[in-house]
Order: structure tokens, then sequence, then C-alpha cells
């Protein structure tokens, strides 16, 4: 063979060469391609279901919390309708006792003696009243008492109200 025929024979193998060289990195291109976009597509495809997982959990949750609200609006209303009728009762109470249609009484002990004199607080059998004896209270003391047991309902009402607060709460 000729130089010139070596030369034709070794451009003609560098042109080979050059173009399966060329053809594999087109091909070996278009594979990874292919891969990552099958791999771009299953990330997107992850991160929209964990996107909707998200929304469906603080759907959720906000729902649940709606549910708490309404229930702890609910209790508002119920002890706010219990402390006016209390308070009204109370009011009422007050009334009663300043106008003296009510008076306030108490039990006298009846193995107790009057002020040290050795006499019984009772009636004796021959006597007019039925019953335990009873001392009347004086109107400014009954309203200071009726006072004192409005604070206490009151109380007792706003306990109640955070005991059912925090049964909801943690319910």
């Amino acid at each position: 063979m000729s130089a010139q025929g070596w030369r034709l024979a070794v451009v003609a193998l560098l042109l080979g060469v050059y173009v399966g060289a060329r053809g594999a990195w087109a091909w070996q291109a278009n594979h990874y391609q292919k891969e990552l976009a099958d791999q771009s597509s299953a990330y997107q495809t992850e991160r929209e279901l964990a996107a909707t997982a998200v929304i469906d959990w603080q759907e959720s949750e906000q729902t649940q919390r709606r549910a708490l609200e309404d229930r702890l609006q609910a209790n508002d209303q119920t002890h706010y309708q219990e402390l006016r009728d209390a308070q009204q009762t109370q009011a009422r109470l007050r009334d009663r006792l300043a106008t003296a249609d009510l008076r306030l009484s108490v039990l006298l002990d009846s193995t107790a003696t009057c002020s040290g004199s050795g006499l019984p607080a009772t009636t004796g059998s021959g006597g007019v009243v039925h019953g335990a004896v009873r001392a009347q209270l004086d109107p400014a003391h009954a309203r200071r008492i009726i006072g004192i047991t409005d604070h206490g309902d009151q109380g007792l009402i706003a306990l109640k109200a955070c005991q059912a607060y925090v049964r909801a709460i943690t319910r």
C-alpha cells in the first residue's frame, strides 16, 4: 500500500472513530436526559403528593379547631346564662330582703343556754312554737350574707366554666 492509501485508511479510521464516538455520546446523552426527566417527574409527583397530604392535614386541623371553638362558644354561652340567672336570683333575693318581704333566720342550738342564764333556748312543751327555735337576722347582716353567697355562686360558676374549658381542650 502506498502512503496515500495509508493516509486514507487512517483518515477513514479516524472518521469512523469520530462518528462512532459522536453517536455513542449522543445516545448516552439522550439516555441520561431520559433518566433525568423520569427522575424529575417522579420527584415532582412525590412533592405534589406531599403537598396534598399537608393540605389535607391542615384542613383536618382547621375543622377540628372550628369544632373546638364552637364547643367553647356554646360552653361560654351556657356559663354566661348560668351566671346571669344566679345574679338575677341574688338580685331578687336582695330586693325581697330590702322590702322586708323576706327575713333571714338561723336555727339556734337547742342544747345551748341563753346568755349564760342557764335557761334553755328552746321553748318548753307548753310553748306555742312548733319545730326548732329560730332567730331573725338584722336586714343589714342578711344583705351581707346574700352578697357573700352571691360571690360564692359566681366563683362556683366560674370554676365550672374553667373545668368545662379544660375538658374541651384536653378531649
